[in-house]
Parts: C-alpha cells; structure tokens; sequence
C-alpha cells in the first residue's frame, strides 16, 4: 500500500490501541500495515522475544554463503561522485550502499529463523532482514533512537581500540549522533544523549564484528499514540542510513545509486497498543528472480577511503548464524 495509507492507519489503530506491524520503504513511497500482527501469518517479525514465527527450524544442512563482489572501479565512481558533493559541502555524512550478489544453501525463511538478532522481518518470496540496528523505541513517553556508525572484524588485533581511535569513524559517529538529536527534537523535548559510541560484539557465520552505537533520548507529550504515523515520518528516512543534511543528502544518493533502495534502509515497527518498538531495515537479503542479492553500505565523509569503504560494505555481508 501506499506511505501514506501506512502514516494514517498508524495513527488510527495508535489512537485506539489496537496492535499493528508496519514498514515503510525508503523512498517514503510504499509500505505494509497489518493490524493485530501476531495472529496473522502474511509476513513474519520477531522483535526481541515477541513475534509471530513459527517456533519450529526447518531441518538444514550446515549454513554456507558465497559472495560476489561487484566490480570495484563500478565502487569506485560511486564513491567518487559522492565524495565530490561531500567536498563541495552539500553533505558532511552519507550512507553510500551496494547489491551484490550471493548465494546459500539456505531458503529466506531457514535465514530468518537461525538468524540471531534483536530485530528480524521476512517477506515471503521478497526479502528477509535481520537487523541490530533500532529506528526509535518508545516506552513510558520516552523515545529512543541507537544510531550505529563503525564497524570492525572483532578478530583484529585490539579490534576495539582500533574501532575507538580511528578518527574518520569518530568523526561519522559525531555527525550521525548531532543528526538524530535534531531530528528527535523536532517531536520531543529534553533530548539527551544518555550513551555516546559504546561497542557492541554481532555475531556472524565467519566470527564476530564489532559496531559503535550511542543512545539519544526525549520526552513526548501525552497522547502520543494517537499521532504515532505523523511522528514517525517526521523522521524518515532514518538518518543513520541517509547522512547530513537529509534532502541535499538523499538527493546526492539517488544521483550515485541510481536504483532505488525499496524496503531496504526503510524502517519495520511493531506497536503493542502501549509501546513501540522499530528497526531500520539493514542486514537485508531480497530474492530477485530466483537469486538472491545482500545488501550493504557504510557511511561516507570527507575523511574516507574508497578502499576501506569497499572492504567495509564486504565485511557487513554475513548470516548472524552460529555454526
């Protein structure tokens, strides 16, 4: 359906208190509403310990992917061209993303169920997102947001500090944190940052990587249910996944990409009739055609390396599977 059928049927079921699971792509164009999600068998989420998916793991032989890297003179003048508009100035940060080809022994619904990770959706036959990374949280008129900027194999020696010290991922963390305490102030009062670039260990099928996050905070107003589809999109896209500013940004993206990103960097939520809870749509394989392609990407600034960016949208292609 379409956005803004998602932005008003949000707000009347937040209004009523009636449960519903929702998403909304990144170009702000399309999304899907159901309402009292956890009855319904269309499309399946797990956010924490609450969901509608099967319990049961279809039988599987041990988890295998296989990737396929694009060519990186095709990255290359991606980057090239984005890294051109961030010298002029018309951004300071941007997400610059790839698709590259993969291939598993594993059907979309056997990476959905071994998958481990806070926030987990699954389009049948579409795609299957597996993300760590939260939109907002909302509990008790506070809303959250946990932005992630930094990534690293946690196999490196002294992986971490590494990850802390490295002054262009610093640098990325500063802005996208700066970001979402603007964007939390245009719906909330008393924005905080309550924890800045704390480390966080991911599991993956080939080890662990390690991401930087920070947690920003504010206070909504009473009744904040009943306008839940207008505050959302107030913030949409998700910054951490677009960059600074947002409109000169997304355009400069669209311009580099060339493609449109659908469902993938959009947002996936769920509202219990109290609480909401969301995640941005990254860790995403979509099924095309009967191939499957990952997606990927990282954020870019002045200070960026082509190499490093390259070897880092390679590093976040994984299945968060245990062997």
């Amino acid at each position: 359906m379409k956005a803004e059928t998602v932005r008003k049927e949000m707000n009347r079921c937040g209004k009523a208190g009636i449960p519903f699971l929702c998403a909304i792509d990144f170009e702000m164009e399309n999304g899907f509403f159901v309402e009292d999600p956890l009855h319904a068998k269309t499309i399946y989420f797990r956010i924490g310990p609450v969901g509608n998916a099967p319990s049961e793991i279809p039988p599987a032989t041990a988890p295998r992917l296989t990737v396929h890297p694009n060519d990186f003179e095709a990255y290359r003048n991606k980057f090239g061209q984005v890294h051109q508009g961030l010298m002029r100035g018309d951004s300071f940060l941007l997400n610059l993303t790839e698709k590259t080809a993969i291939e598993s022994n594993l059907s979309l619904e056997q990476i959905f169920l071994l998958s481990q990770a806070h926030y987990k959706l699954l389009y049948p036959e579409h795609f299957v997102c597996f993300s760590p990374e939260t939109f907002v949280r909302i509990r008790h008129n506070e809303i959250s947001s946990f932005p992630m900027k930094g990534t690293i194999d946690a196999t490196l020696p002294e992986a971490e500090r590494q990850l802390l010290s490295n002054y262009k991922e610093e640098c990325e963390h500063h802005t996208i944190v700066d970001l979402i305490r603007n964007d939390l102030n245009m719906v909330a009062t008393r924005v905080r940052v309550k924890r800045f670039r704390y480390v966080e260990k991911i599991p993956t099928l080939h080890g662990e990587i390690l991401q930087t996050s920070s947690e920003i905070s504010g206070l909504l107003p009473d009744g904040w249910a009943a306008d839940l589809g207008n505050l959302l999109f107030k913030l949409l896209p998700a910054g951490s996944i677009s960059g600074a500013p947002k409109p000169a940004t997304v355009h400069l993206i669209r311009q580099a990409e060339k493609i449109p990103r659908g469902y993938y960097t959009g947002i996936f939520g769920y509202y219990d009739g109290q609480e909401f809870d969301s995640a941005v749509m990254i860790r995403y394989i979509e099924k095309e055609s009967d191939r499957y392609y990952f997606r990927s990407g990282g954020g870019i600034t002045v200070h960026s390396s082509v190499e490093d960016e390259y070897r880092e949208i390679l590093e976040k292609i994984y299945l968060p599977i245990h062997n």
